[in-house]
Formats: C-alpha cells, structure tokens, sequence
C-alpha cells in the first residue's frame, strides 16, 4: 500500500515552494497506475459503463476532496471522469497533489 494513503493534505501558503522534478517522479512511481504529467499537471482518465457511474464516481472524489480541504478539476462525461490536479496557491505541483491522487485512486 502506498504511503501516500496514509497522509493529509495540509494546507500550504503562498510561496511555498513546488516540488522538483525529482521529486514528482519519486512521487509519479509510488502512484503506479495511470496518472501522468501534462504542462505540469497531475492528470487520470478514469473508465465507467456508463454516465451514472461516472457520476456516482465524481460525488465521491468531491466528497474526498472536501474532506482534504484539497480540490482537483473534474471533467466528467459519459462512462468518463478526467481528474486534473495541480496547486494553484504555489503554481506548480505539492505533496498533496499526490496525496489526493492516491486517494482517489483507492476509491475506484
């Protein structure tokens, strides 16, 4: 199990300062799964039958989320829900980026 799941998402400030490629890699590798980089985002398609499942899907990522006081852009469609992460508060990627993503993936 992945120690992330263990963790919170703490709040940070302003100015703190975002992870180092290094970093997100390390992070990247304790993920697995389907999560990737894209213009310094954290970003997960997930796979539904179909649009009530996807729905279903999407309240309980936003539950989470508010639990984590952290909160990703979902884009949900049918049998699909795009998870996009990144901390606007610092530009850039934080542990809790990786934290909430591991979250989510134990939810699926």
């Amino acid at each position: 199990m992945s120690q992330l799941l263990e963790k919170k998402c703490i709040p940070c400030s302003i100015g703190d300062t975002p992870l180092a490629e290094e970093e997100i890699n390390g992070y990247l590798k304790e993920l697995g799964g389907d999560w990737i980089l894209n213009d310094g985002h954290l970003k997960k398609t997930f796979g539904f039958k179909d649009f009530k499942e996807a729905l279903a899907f999407t309240n309980k990522v936003g539950q989470l989320a508010e639990e984590q006081g952290h909160h990703p852009t979902i884009h949900l469609s049918w049998g699909r829900v795009m998870i996009e992460q990144w901390t606007s508060k610092i530009k850039g990627l934080h542990e809790n980026d990786f934290v909430l993503a591991a979250k989510i993936d134990a939810l699926n």
